[in-house]
């Protein structure tokens, strides 16, 4: 009769300094993106049904801050992962 052998939790190693940072980094950069898009949804909903608002000036305003915004924290993002990446490929080389 076999027996098998009884499993055993994987201790997964501590996470660096760098890695919490670009953790907690990437969190509030995609938080507050969160919160600045919904604020702008919510605006660009009020001043559809405002009536004494003229709807042209308020997409005219809004959008290129929108774009601005979201192209921004998107490039952000994109950037700290790109990093982390090339970062973790130097080490496995050395």
């Amino acid at each position: 009769m076999t027996r098998k052998p009884i499993p055993r939790q994987v201790k997964k190693p501590p996470m660096e300094t760098k890695e919490k940072l670009t953790l907690w980094v990437t969190l509030m950069v995609s938080t507050t993106l969160c919160i600045s898009v919904l604020a702008m949804v919510v605006s660009f909903m009020l001043g559809l049904w405002a009536k004494e608002v003229d709807n042209a000036e308020i997409f005219k305003m809004i959008s290129p801050a929108f774009s601005t915004l979201i192209g921004g924290m998107i490039g952000f993002l994109s950037g700290i992962k790109l990093m982390q990446n090339d970062d973790s490929k130097k080490d496995s080389k050395c």
